[in-house]
């Protein structure tokens, strides 16, 4: 306890992480506070069905993404996904356009020019969604709960929705830029964070009113909660450590080198991007089926609990962790720079063989790493399936749990590095926090 103390009381002692945290949090309560704003025109007492409809399902996993703001019929109901939607198709080209190539190699011009172009897609897709997301309104609601109506309601109402998106992405931006962590990693873990008492709440009343054993499954089932959060941190911080032993050089009187150092290669590389870019893909079907599943190929792709749903969700956790470590892994840099300072692997040759050396060690464990990922998103759904609480059951493992491990360990190692800059002591009493990129 004295030592959580001295540390909250250096954290506050360097201005410049004050400011930081202090703007962070500000414009995370923004955020949390518009998301109870009703869209204009819509009675709020009028929302049962709505909120009935996003309590479970996949639109109670979207539910939870925006904090409770789809089923409040909030001006920030869409979230954040259709950024996210925008950013994996705007990467993707990045892969195979000569224009987007381009780009990626311009540097920092380069980057703000992507950015324009995600942003100009993302209202492009929210242009799609919003009349979608009203076409639901008008399904789900009694007309009573309607003051205005009209096609003309419904253009303004897509306008504010598109405006809050994009205020929204605004506010994680601003967070990156002059905050403290990754922006709108930290605007989806609040949303997730937000649900997580209902959804216990929820567990809990139905485990209690249970005369059968009740309370004794509601504590296995937070056993079980806290094993996976042990083993998702265990994923999130594993790595693989390759040797390199630096040659010796004197520059002047002084001696360099001859001293052996470790690269810590990541088990997932890719952070929890893969999950938040696989969960944006399978909301399509819903998106496109106006947030009603219904039949056919929509409703297959919609059951959270289905066979087909989990099993291309766990394909697609796998290619984009595969995708993913590509575009943040760069073997030929990092053995161009080991050769640029004399270094090398011991037993392998430095140059081109170093590189494909490295790129081997990524891509086998890369293999296993992407693989856990998988299964660990997809434990809700055997989670549903021995009877937990659809909402409760999204926080084991899933988007959530790892959304949450790998954005506030991000986090807070990013406030240590803040805390040893300044000669005081890291967050843990033994060794530094690893977070997602080490």
């Amino acid at each position: 306890m004295k030592k959580f103390i001295t540390t909250i009381q250096n954290i506050f002692k360097i201005e410049d992480l004050r400011k930081r945290i202090v703007y962070t949090l500000l414009l995370l309560l923004v955020y949390r506070l518009g998301s109870f704003v009703v869209l204009p025109g819509i009675d709020p007492m009028q929302l049962n069905n709505l909120q009935s409809q996003a309590s479970s399902g996949l639109l109670g996993l979207l539910n939870i993404f925006s904090g409770g703001a789809f089923g409040n019929a909030s001006v920030f109901a869409l979230g954040i996904m259709p950024y996210i939607s925008a950013s994996i198709v705007i990467q993707l080209l990045g892969m195979m356009v000569p224009y987007f190539q381009r780009l990626q190699r311009e540097g920092e011009s380069g980057r703000r020019k992507m950015n324009q172009w995600t942003r100009y897609l993302t209202i492009a897709i929210l242009a799609f969604q919003g009349p979608a997301y009203m076409a639901n309104l008008h399904a789900q609601l009694p007309q009573q709960a309607f003051l205005v109506s009209g096609f003309s309601y419904n253009i303004f109402a897509t306008v504010i929705l598109i405006a809050g998106t994009m205020f929204v992405m605004w506010l994680g931006e601003r967070i990156t830029d002059r905050g403290i962590g990754n922006g709108i990693s930290l605007i989806i873990t609040v949303g997730i964070v937000a649900r997580l008492p209902f959804a216990f709440l929820a567990e809990a009343g139905s485990r209690l009113n249970d005369t059968v054993g009740g309370p004794l499954m509601l504590i296995v089932e937070l056993v079980l909660l806290m094993l996976v959060f042990a083993v998702t941190i265990a994923l999130v911080q594993g790595t693989r450590r390759i040797p390199v032993q630096y040659a010796k050089r004197i520059v002047g009187n002084k001696q360099y080198g001859g001293v052996r150092q470790y690269i810590p290669l990541k088990i997932n590389a890719a952070g929890v991007m893969p999950i938040i870019f696989a969960q944006a893909l399978m909301f399509i079907p819903l998106l496109f089926a106006g947030f009603d599943a219904g039949q056919g190929i929509a409703a297959t792709l919609s059951d959270h609990r289905g066979f087909w749903y989990n099993f291309i969700y766990a394909i697609l956790v796998v290619v984009f962790t595969y995708f993913y470590t590509a575009v943040t892994v760069n073997p030929n840099m990092m053995a161009e720079e080991m050769k640029k300072n004399s270094g090398f692997i011991p037993g392998v040759k430095p140059g081109r063989k170093t590189a494909e050396y490295l790129d081997s060690i990524m891509s086998r464990i890369t293999f296993p790493g992407s693989v856990f990922l998988a299964i660990v998103a997809i434990l809700p759904a055997f989670a549903m399936l021995f009877g937990i609480n659809d909402q409760f059951a999204y926080f084991y493992g899933g988007t959530s749990l790892l959304i949450m491990v790998g954005v506030v360990l991000d986090t807070l190692q990013q406030i240590e590095s803040h805390l040893l800059n300044r000669h005081y002591d890291g967050l843990m009493k033994t060794g530094r926090l690893k977070g997602r990129n080490g």
